[in-house]
C-alpha cells in the first residue's frame, strides 16, 4: 500500500516538473539584453495652464490679495509668471555600439532636453537625430563607445501565440521585465495608418513606451508603443511597432534626414457584408476605393472608384488597414502589381508608386443650402450643390447634398445631414432630379452601395429596400 502511495506521489511530482519544464525561462534572455535597454527622461517647456487671461487685464495698482483672487478665480497668471518645465519618462534601446538609440516619437516630442540613463547608471545627454510621427519612431544619438546592443529579429516570422518579452521603465521602475504572447499581427489603429501593429498581452504601462519587444531567440521584433485602456493602465491589449518598420525609418533618417513614403493616391475603406453583396463578392475582403486622387498614381494606372483592391505585390489584402503600410514601405517610383475586383471581375494592374504628399486639411460642406426638394423612398431630401458648397467641399461637379434624413432606410444605413451623395451603385449622381429618379427605380431585397462625402472624406454605405 505504501509503495503504491509512494509511486503515485512520484508520478504526480514528475507531472508537475514536466509542466514547469514547458514554461519558458527568460532569465538568460534578460541577462543578455537587459544592458542594452535604457531609461529616457525628457524635459519640455510647457505654457502655464493658468495663462488664459491677458496680464494687461489686471490693473497695475491692484492689491496683492485681489491679484491672487483674480488669478485663482479666472485662472489667469500672476505677474512675472513664466512657462513651466514638465518631465516625462520612457524607454528605449541601443541599436549600435557608437550610441544610436531607438524610442517612440511621442516620448521625445517637443523635448528641450533628452537624457538617456544606462543600466550602469551613466546618464548621457542625447541628440534627436530625427523622428517620424506617422510611425511613432524616433532615433537618438549619445556620445559613447562600445555600448551593449540588441539584435534585430524578423517580425514576419513571428507567430500568433508565440511567447514575447518586454523590458522597460513602467512608472519609472527601471529594468522591469514582463512577458506574454503575441495576440495578433497586422493590427490597424486609428492613429497608425502606416503601422501593422503587433498586438500582445504583455503588461505594458506608461513608461514602457519606446522599449523593446523580444522574441524567444532574444531578438527585438518590435517597439512597445501603445496600450488600449479605459483606466490608463494595462488591460491586456498592448501594441508594438514591427522592428522592420522602425529600421526602415532609421535608414531613411540616416541617409536622407527625413522619411518618405509610397503613395497610391486613393482613399479606401473596409468592405462590409452588405457592400460585398452589392459588389457581387462571395465574402467581404479587400480595400474598397472610395476616392481616386486626380493625377495620382492610381488614376494613371486606371484604378476607379468602386474598385476593390484584394492583392498588392502578391500579398493578399483582407482588410483596408493592411494596404497603407505595404504601400508606404514600397520604394518611390517602383512598379507595384495590384489585383482588383471591378463589378465582380478580377483584373491585374501595374501602378508606379508615387511620393506621399503633405495631407491637406479636410473642409466642411458649408452652411448654405439650396431649396429643399421632396423626401424620396429612402427617407431623404436632397438638393443640388451651390457654388459655395462645391468650393468648400472640393466637389467640382456632380453630387447632391442631404438636407433632411427621416427615420427609415437612409438613417439606418448611416446617412447624415450634410453628406454629399456622389454615386449610387455604378451610377454617378449629377443632380437632385437624377438622384430621385435613380432611387425610384432601385430594386428591393438587394444590397445597394451609396458613395457619400463627409467632412472632406468619401465613404461607401450600404442599404437594402425591404418589400
Amino acid at each position: 500500500m505504501l509503495n503504491k502511495l509512494f509511486y503515485g506521489v512520484l508520478i504526480f511530482l514528475t507531472a508537475i516538473d514536466a509542466s514547469y519544464a514547458q514554461l519558458p525561462d527568460f532569465t538568460e534572455m534578460v541577462k543578455t539584453n537587459g544592458d542594452a535597454v535604457v531609461n529616457i527622461s525628457t524635459t519640455q517647456k510647457a505654457a502655464d495652464p493658468q495663462a488664459s487671461v491677458d496680464q494687461q487685464q489686471m490693473p497695475e495698482d491692484m492689491p496683492p490679495e485681489m491679484e491672487e483672487f483674480f488669478r485663482r478665480f479666472f485662472q489667469g497668471p500672476g505677474r512675472g509668471s513664466s512657462p513651466r518645465e514638465t518631465n516625462s519618462l520612457g524607454s528605449g534601446f541601443v541599436i549600435s555600439k557608437d550610441g544610436y538609440v531607438l524610442t517612440n516619437h511621442h516620448v521625445v516630442n517637443n523635448a528641450s532636453e533628452i537624457v538617456v540613463k544606462l543600466k550602469d547608471r551613466r546618464e548621457l545627454i542625447a541628440k534627436l537625430i530625427g523622428s517620424d510621427e506617422s510611425t511613432d519612431v524616433a532615433l537618438l544619438k549619445v556620445e559613447a563607445k562600445d555600448l551593449p546592443v540588441v539584435e534585430v529579429g524578423s517580425p514576419e516570422q513571428l507567430q500568433v501565440g508565440e511567447w514575447v518579452l518586454a523590458i522597460g521603465t513602467p512608472f519609472g521602475f527601471d529594468q522591469s521585465v514582463t512577458a506574454g504572447i503575441v495576440s495578433a499581427k497586422g493590427r490597424s489603429l486609428p492613429d497608425g495608418n502606416y503601422v501593422p501593429f503587433i498586438q500582445t498581452d504583455v503588461a505594458i504601462n506608461p513608461g514602457n513606451s519606446g522599449g523593446p519587444l523580444f522574441n524567444m531567440q532574444g531578438k527585438v521584433v518590435g517597439i512597445n508603443s501603445q496600450i488600449y485602456s479605459r483606466s490608463g493602465g494595462y488591460m491586456g491589449l498592448s501594441f508594438a511597432i514591427p522592428i522592420d518598420v522602425a529600421m526602415n525609418v532609421v535608414d531613411q533618417i540616416k541617409s536622407k534626414g527625413k522619411v518618405s513614403r509610397g503613395w497610391l493616391g486613393v482613399q479606401i475603406q473596409d468592405v462590409t457584408r452588405q457592400l460585398a453583396e452589392s459588389f457581387g463578392m462571395d465574402r467581404p475582403h479587400g480595400a474598397l476605393v472610395s476616392k481616386v486622387i486626380p493625377g495620382g498614381p492610381a488614376e494613371k494606372a486606371g484604378i476607379q472608384i468602386g474598385d476593390i483592391i484584394v492583392e498588392f505585390n502578391g500579398q493578399v489584402i483582407e482588410t483596408s488597414g493592411e494596404l497603407p503600410p505595404r504601400v508606404g514601405m514600397t520604394p518611390i517610383d517602383e512598379k507595384a502589381k495590384v489585383k482588383i475586383i471591378r463589378q465582380g471581375d478580377k483584373q491585374d494592374l501595374s501602378v508606379k508608386i508615387g511620393l506621399l504628399p503633405a495631407q491637406p486639411s479636410s473642409l466642411a460642406n458649408g452652411p448654405a443650402a439650396a431649396p429643399e426638394v421632396a423626401v424620396n423612398r429612402l427617407g431623404l431630401a436632397v438638393a443640388d450643390l451651390t457654388a459655395e458648397q462645391r468650393q468648400q467641399s472640393q466637389v467640382e461637379k456632380n453630387g447632391v447634398i442631404v438636407q433632411k434624413v427621416n427615420k427609415g432606410i437612409a438613417m439606418d444605413a448611416g446617412i447624415q445631414l450634410g453628406d454629399i451623395i456622389l454615386r449610387i451603385q455604378n451610377n454617378v449622381v449629377r443632380d437632385a432630379a437624377e438622384f430621385n429618379s435613380i432611387v425610384a427605380k432601385l430594386p428591393v431585397e438587394k444590397s445597394i452601395a451609396l458613395l457619400v462625402q463627409r467632412n472632406g472624406s468619401p465613404v461607401f454605405l450600404a442599404f437594402k429596400i425591404e418589400k
